[in-house]
């Protein structure tokens, strides 16, 4: 797909992204697929699409890649003229370590004072660890978001990278980046986005503080209300091997999975005392049917009891099908677009392109 063919509700915004990993990339294939035309600036080096790397990463999807050495002062100035150009910079280098590369915050913006500039990190611009280096787990770590993950007694489990990475990382970058843009058409100013993982988790668990705050917060070592933690609401081995997703919070529901497993609760459905016993009674229910089994007994009913899928399971689901949420490019299964629109066509994915940074650069410049 060509950028002229490119469609969406975000069609005519440019984005140039300083080439790194993790949720810039990420943030940028969210607006990629809504129709901004995205130019990643990768340093020189070996082929990006060699073996299983750059083109089957759908991360990188619907962008175009252009190479230039920043320390070279010719090919520096024409990233900058291509950021004159631009709508949004992301960068997700170190604090400080942009400026020296001739890419800081007012050497573009003196270029373009439209820009929005984003800048994401883990740690944030400022605070005594924004010089230090972290991973998606670390971030989770200190926000008490990692402690309040698994049950009384159990060690903390990770969560992928979906909390820190993805979840506080690239979301509140692309909402950081929109929010700036319609500021900018309101005032006409524009103004430096610090997106950092490490904030962004702790916005995501705002339903935790609150119940925290609520007198539902767990002491150490001990149970608590939060959803994760109540006995009708957790994941249930079966005969086969395979788990179950049981989320029955509400009383109703919780009756009616009571009926599909056609037993007896021990007591009221939130007396804490009654747990342990709980607990047992549901896992030696479901132990006794397959996976499968079980999500034919629920399939009708409001239970809210689900099989927990693989990756190759999800893409012929039934439902997921239905609404095509899958789609292959590249020689690799990933999900399609989301979300959709009432008027904008939701586009198949495209693999990156790679282009050279004069090409580009000409072609912006004319528009």
């Amino acid at each position: 797909m060509s950028p002229a063919d490119r469609t969406g509700p975000l069609h005519g915004l440019r984005v140039v992204v300083v080439a790194g990993i993790g949720p810039g990339p990420h943030a940028c294939m969210l607006l990629a697929d809504h129709g901004a035309e995205v130019v990643r600036v990768e340093r020189p080096g070996p082929a990006l699409d060699e073996g299983f790397g750059f083109r089957q990463d759908a991360v990188n999807r619907g962008r175009e890649v252009v190479t230039a050495d920043l320390k070279s002062p010719g090919e520096r100035d024409a990233v900058l003229a291509l950021v004159r150009c631009a709508d949004v910079l992301v960068e997700g280098f170190h604090p400080g370590v942009a400026e020296p590369l001739g890419i800081g915050r007012q050497t573009c913006l003196a270029g373009n004072p439209r820009l929005v500039y984003a800048r994401m990190t883990g740690w944030g611009q400022e605070g005594p660890l924004a010089q230090r280096a972290g991973h998606d787990l670390n971030y989770v770590a200190l926000t008490g978001i990692l402690d309040d993950i698994g049950g009384a007694g159990q060690r903390p489990v990770p969560p992928l990278d979906l909390v820190g990475d993805f979840g506080g990382g690239s979301m509140f970058l692309v909402f950081g980046v929109l929010a700036a843009l319609w500021e900018r058409e309101r005032s006409g100013v524009v103004q430096v986005v610090d997106v950092a993982m490490v904030d962004g988790a702790s916005a995501l668990a705002q339903m935790m503080w609150a119940m925290r705050g609520a007198g539902h917060g767990r002491p150490a070592g001990e149970p608590t209300c939060s959803t994760a933690r109540t006995r009708s609401t957790s994941t249930y081995a079966c005969a086969d091997g395979r788990h179950v997703a049981v989320a029955s919070l509400e009383p109703q529901f919780f009756d009616t999975l009571l009926a599909g497993l056609q037993v007896t609760a021990p007591g009221e459905q939130w007396d804490t005392a009654t747990w342990p016993a709980l607990r047992r009674l549901l896992c030696e229910a479901f132990a006794d049917r397959t996976r499968d089994e079980w999500t034919v007994v629920f399939a009708e009913t409001d239970a809210w009891v689900t099989p927990v899928l693989t990756y190759d399971e999800a893409l012929v689901d039934d439902h997921l099908v239905a609404r095509g949420g899958f789609c292959r490019g590249s020689g690799v299964d990933q999900p399609m677009p989301t979300p959709r629109f009432s008027r904008a066509v939701r586009a198949e994915p495209t693999e990156p392109v790679h282009r050279s940074l004069d090409e580009v650069l000409h072609r912006w410049s004319a528009r």
